[in-house]
């Protein structure tokens, strides 16, 4: 088998549509276009979403929701991942550079709430940009310091 010998499936390949090649090609005269009309001249273009005077799907669907451009997202860290990595790592800082470098959040500079799911028991100082008051009561409560980034 050669390169220059393979050809497609047999069946699986059609010739295009030649249109608009004269009276012999079976096409001629309108060229397929009909009669008259918008659609039969030259630079007729038409819109993918256009329905041929139907009311357009997206007029007939009803408005809703908002969505507010100033909401401000924080990825949220509960007590228990921040003990289990106490516990694997022996940090006593929990900050930003920490987090990102063990994979819990995305971007170095990320918005990160800490959150008071789970328990902690490690004596830890936290730096992140929010505390929910339960987690913040929690990590006082184990002898830690909050810092709000």
């Amino acid at each position: 088998m050669k390169l220059h010998t393979l050809k497609p499936a047999s069946g699986s390949t059609k010739n295009r549509k030649r249109i608009g090649r004269g009276q012999g090609s079976t096409r001629g005269g309108t060229s397929t276009k009909g009669h008259k009309g918008q659609q039969s001249r030259a630079g007729y273009n038409y819109r993918p979403w256009f329905e041929g005077g139907q009311m357009p799907l997206q007029r007939r669907i009803p408005k809703f929701g908002f969505k507010n451009r100033f909401r401000v997202e924080y990825k949220g860290i509960n007590l228990d991942t921040v003990q289990d990595l106490v516990e694997k790592t022996g940090a006593d800082v929990i900050d930003h550079q920490f987090l990102y470098e063990h994979g819990l959040i995305s971007k170095a500079n990320a918005n990160v709430k800490l959150l008071g799911r789970g328990e902690l028991k490690a004596k830890v100082t936290v730096k992140v940009n929010k505390f929910s008051q339960s987690a913040k009561a929690a990590v006082e409560a184990a002898g830690g310091v909050v810092e709000e980034v």
